[in-house]
């Protein structure tokens, strides 16, 4: 917060809070939200308390976003990030908790012939009550639960760097890495850590014939990076069944990665182009493998990646900045954070300018060439305002609320049809689906607080009609004492379904 504040300019920003402040206390208030009407009366919302008053939640998973019947009735795993190493589960069928506690390499056995870097994860000094500090987890087909997880300090062994043999170390050598992988098993209950060269943070499974997982860095690093779990299953081999690319635009138009300039340099003709970032959601395509990604900042951008046959060498990238200052954009916004992608391959992304954006590939005249840097396709984006009032004095067409990260329900496991697009209404205790060009807002009425950083959606039972399936989400506050309540109020996971009329049961 104190960061924050610095970044906007200290005076002018405690004037700003100090003012509206003393607004609030004097009775000011935003205007009342309008009444659930129409499908929105059919919500029903169950809440259960899940983990202590003092664990954050960030995010929560119930099943494979690939085949949301995996998993059906299963607990549910959530990612306490910084508070804690004990993985909250609860048993959503017979309501109880419990929790598992996620391990990490030993800090004190450095690799051979390599000193233990001093880290902020361990040691008298440590500053987070969490060395795995894990985040955002994800099922897959044999219901197993993978995690980004800081596995051992920041430091990567040599086959990551200048002088391996690795592919993706010989072209891009990565020094660092900020998180790693680990998965469990709850039939055998045991923890299998995977060491990354490439940081981890969000993390999502492709439908190919390797269940490849991919990864994006949360915005550090230059690299997006992913493993073939297929490999690493066949041989145990960490090391060659990860891999990691820059991002790298094919601006001299051939259909081939070549030669590039830096970031730094400008456009050649003659060569590609590789651009600095990383990606902070990360998604991957259902309609042709293609791997999307937000990149944060000011406009801020999407990235598309098409692997090709050996990715190291032949990935090539795509980005498309948010319209901003462009003649022939209808409406601007800006930067992303979440997103997601349909099962047509259209991208959907949250705006801080108050907007859920979607882009729309095949709806580009350029795709590659010396023009194609960012500003080449506002054709391709559509920008939705949320349904929420703008902050006062403001015209632009966008919203106050700005949103963390959204999910496509691609099956309709909530009841409003396939590949419906929601987001998080961070800023207003909801969430909020567009279905055909209309909002539908699943307002959650107490406690006041609702914060979701993620969802998804499970089908338990496909016969059961309503009653068989439905999203699930968390309230997902880094200070839990700040909902209704007050202190000692716990995390809590919630189960949104939709009957078909207000009265069914």
């Amino acid at each position: 917060m104190v960061g924050g504040i610095g970044q906007m300019g200290k005076e002018r920003a405690l004037a700003m809070f100090a003012d509206w402040t003393s607004r609030i206390a004097a009775g000011e208030l935003p205007p009342a939200p309008p009444r659930p009407q129409g499908v929105e009366r059919n919500v029903v919302i169950t809440e259960l308390d899940w983990a202590g008053p003092k664990v954050y939640l960030h995010d929560e998973i119930a099943t494979d976003k690939r085949n949301p019947t995996v998993n059906a009735n299963g607990l549910l795993y959530g990612a306490p990030e910084l508070s804690t190493d004990n993985i909250p589960v609860i048993d959503p069928v017979h309501f109880t908790t419990t929790s598992v506690r996620m391990p990490v390499r030993d800090p004190k056995t450095p690799a051979p012939g390599k000193p233990l870097q001093p880290s902020p994860y361990w040691g008298d000094e440590a500053i987070w009550d969490s060395q795995a500090n894990m985040h955002n987890p994800m099922f897959d087909e044999k219901g197993r639960v993978w995690f980004t997880s800081v596995i051992r300090p920041p430091d990567n062994p040599a086959y990551c760097k200048e002088g391996s043999s690795l592919p993706s170390a010989k072209l891009f050598p990565v020094n660092r890495s900020g998180r790693q992988l680990a998965m469990y098993d709850p039939k055998s209950k045991q923890f299998t850590l995977i060491d990354t060269c490439f940081s981890t943070h969000h993390l999502q499974f492709a439908e190919d014939a390797n269940h490849t997982l991919w990864t994006s860095s949360g915005g550090g690093g230059d690299v997006v990076g992913w493993l073939n779990v297929k490999m690493f299953e066949e041989t145990h081999d960490e090391q060659k069944s990860q891999g990691w690319t820059a991002l790298v635009l094919d601006t001299n138009g051939n259909g081939k990665r070549d030669d590039y300039v830096e970031p730094n340099q400008p456009v050649d003709p003659t060569k590609d182009k590789r651009i600095s970032g990383s990606f902070y959601g990360v998604t991957v395509s259902p309609a042709d493998g293609s791997i999307w990604g937000s990149m944060l900042g000011f406009p801020g951008r999407i990235a598309r990646i098409n692997p090709g046959p050996h990715p190291p060498e032949t990935a090539l990238s795509e980005v498309y900045e948010l319209p901003w200052n462009n003649p022939n954009a209808k409406v601007q916004g800006f930067s992303p954070r979440g997103l997601d992608i349909d099962r047509k391959g259209v991208v959907w992304t949250v705006l801080a300018s108050g907007h859920f954006a979607s882009f729309d590939r095949r709806k580009c005249k350029v795709l590659n060439g010396p023009t194609a840097t960012g500003q080449h396709c506002p054709e391709g984006w559509t920008l939705h305002p949320f349904p929420a009032p703008q902050l006062k004095g403001v015209t632009d067409s966008g919203s106050a609320e700005a949103s963390y990260y959204d999910w496509v329900d691609q099956f309709d496991t909530f009841g409003l049809g396939a590949d419906v697009p929601i987001a998080t209404g961070n800023g207003e205790d909801r969430l909020m689906a567009l279905v055909n060009g209309k909002w539908v807002v699943l307002r959650v009425p107490y406690p006041i607080g609702f914060f979701a950083k993620g969802l998804d959606g499970r089908i338990d039972n496909a016969k059961a009609g309503w009653k068989g399936k439905g999203l699930w989400s968390t309230y997902a506050t880094r200070a839990v004492f700040h909902v209704e309540g007050g202190k000692g109020t716990t995390s809590k996971v919630l189960h949104f379904q939709l009957r078909p009329d207000p009265l069914a049961n």
